[in-house]
């Protein structure tokens, strides 16, 4: 085994552990706390919201829902560095006549809100906006005709969510023992191969003895006696 096999050996295991610690679907996605995010930026027309939703669910996700100000905050910096998003991005949130609230369609609790000051306006068949530029939200009609992008957000997964620290330690000893392992026995491998193209072998014989060594010593022991007898 050449050096240059060595990586191609390893590119199995830290695929593992890159997978291993992997939250998100793919690279396309960006992580916040505990959640992931993707802007689908295309211009789509919609009959209803639900249109919008619909391109979401397809990716395994629900249309953004925002619950803390440190959320927000990190939609409006990734909207403009990373995603390029228009002035307006549709909430995955409705009016709920019965009532008389705001929901958000992925049934998550309403606990946070930033709302400009729009009192007064009829509610019905309303939607949510964040307006990039101020980062508030604003209260529209549902029923647009086109949009430049739709927000979507996916909770990670409950193994990943709600692991414990113990377990990810372990997973982490597993993973880097098995490394480890594997990079001892390459190198292992490599030396002994190596060795083996040189012709380095080690040949354990005992000192070489003549087939006729037996023979002489009896034939000097027969003689030895011989000569005792006629003494």
């Amino acid at each position: 085994m050449t050096r240059a096999a060595l990586p191609s050996l390893l590119l199995p295991l830290l695929s593992l552990a890159t997978a291993a610690v992997a939250d998100c679907p793919s690279s396309t996605w960006v992580q916040f706390q505990d959640s992931c995010y993707i802007f689908l930026q295309e211009a789509l027309k919609v009959e209803s919201i639900e249109d919008m939703r619909n391109q979401c669910i397809r990716q395994g996700a629900d249309m953004i829902s925002i619950h803390n100000e440190e959320e927000n905050a990190f939609i409006l910096d990734t909207l403009k560095k990373q995603w390029n998003g228009p002035d307006d991005i549709l909430l995955g949130m409705f009016y709920d006549t019965d009532d008389a609230s705001f929901k958000w369609f992925d049934n998550s609790n309403m606990t946070f809100d930033k709302w400009a000051d729009q009192d007064g306006e009829d509610l019905v068949d309303t939607c949510g906006f964040l307006y990039t530029k101020t980062g508030e939200w604003k209260k529209g009609n549902c029923e647009v005709f086109s949009v430049e992008g739709t927000l979507c957000k996916a909770a990670i997964p409950y193994n990943k969510k709600y692991l414990s620290d113990n377990h990810i330690v372990i997973s982490a000893l597993v993973i880097a023992s098995t490394v480890i392992l594997a990079v001892l026995g390459a190198v292992i491998w490599f030396l002994y191969r190596r060795n083996s193209d040189l012709g380095f072998t080690t040949v354990f014989s005992t000192a070489p003895q003549s087939p006729d060594n037996d023979d002489c010593v009896l034939v000097v022991a027969e003689e030895n006696e011989y000569a005792v007898q006629l003494d």
